[in-house]
């Protein structure tokens, strides 16, 4: 089914008025977004990406809602891992909680456009080259055996290549300077840490999205669905970040969870042209996943005190 192009104009400027609304109304002044008020955009985002989803059930028919839905709780759930890394990124730069919001909505921006760029190049490669399909798959079984067997690391931003190269060209102050990427000082432009915290946010992204893009073109091939899911499901990424910002480190088989769907949507895809899993299957088996990992992190929680018994 081809969306014409007034569809698409209507969908980004509703997603742009709600980013203006986000930063120029209700976020205008830096200050600390309190649990109460994230998950009051939480809800709001979540409820917008359900009531979109009905939508498409009512004007796309009920195939294409539920591979939004599928594609939205999808990516979703893999958004929660690129959390850990958002937490442990602000918790090394000691950034004050009233600029995170700030970071995370540029950050988030950001990621918009190089999702764009993904999706559209993903569907342009199957459609043009069928077999890349099953390179999309193997990347995905590799990424979550490897995730299986990933051990907590400290994470070393100062190491990271995009850091490096960058502090090479510019100069890089010591304070956060009232929440400001870019000050003059002395006559001279430099970067605030919050900048740099920045730029490995949109790079963190980027690599997250190598993984999350191929998954969701196992779930479909429509450009539009994939678009709007990833859209509605990065949207409220940061809501769930302050959110969830302080629990986090109690899912602790989510990970495991995580990895068992990036091997189930990696060997989806590359069975595709021998058997064709549902997309409702897929659905019932991603949300299933979830819910038994978040269930035995919550019944068999995490007890650092054994360690030093």
């Amino acid at each position: 089914m081809v969306v014409d192009s007034f569809v698409w104009i209507c969908f980004l400027g509703f997603i742009l008025a709600m980013l203006a609304l986000d930063l120029g109304v209700f976020h205008r002044k830096s200050h600390e977004v309190k649990i109460k008020e994230a998950l009051i955009w939480s809800a709001v985002w979540i409820g917008l990406a359900l009531l979109f989803n009905y939508g498409i059930y009512v004007f796309m028919g009920n195939e294409k809602a539920v591979e939004f839905l599928t594609g939205y709780v999808l990516e979703k759930s893999l958004s929660v891992d690129n959390l850990f890394v958002i937490i442990m990124l602000f918790t090394y730069f000691n950034v004050e909680t009233k600029y995170q919001h700030k970071i995370l909505f540029w950050g988030i921006l950001g990621a918009l456009v190089m999702r764009a760029i993904f999706i559209f190049a993903g569907v342009a490669l199957i459609n043009k080259f069928h077999w890349i399909i099953y390179v999309f798959g193997a990347l995905l079984i590799f990424t979550g055996i490897k995730m299986l067997f990933h051990k907590d690391e400290n994470i070393e931003p100062d190491k990271n290549p995009l850091v490096r190269l960058f502090k090479k060209f510019f100069p890089v102050t010591e304070e956060t300077h009232g929440g400001k990427f870019f000050v003059k000082l002395n006559g001279k432009t430099m970067a605030t840490p919050l900048f740099v915290v920045l730029l490995i946010v949109e790079f963190t992204d980027l690599i997250f999205a190598v993984d999350s893009i191929p998954a969701i073109l196992a779930i479909t091939d429509d450009t539009f669905i994939i678009f709007t899911s990833n859209v509605f499901a990065i949207l409220g990424l940061r809501s769930l970040y302050f959110a969830l910002a302080g629990i986090t480190k109690y899912f602790h088989y989510l990970q495991y969870g995580l990895s068992a769907i990036l091997v189930f949507v990696g060997v989806k895809m590359a069975i595709v042209d021998l058997f064709k899993i549902p997309i409702v299957y897929s659905l019932l088996v991603i949300t299933g996943i979830l819910f038994i990992s978040v269930l035995l992190s919550v019944a068999f929680p995490k007890n650092e005190n054994l360690i030093n018994k």
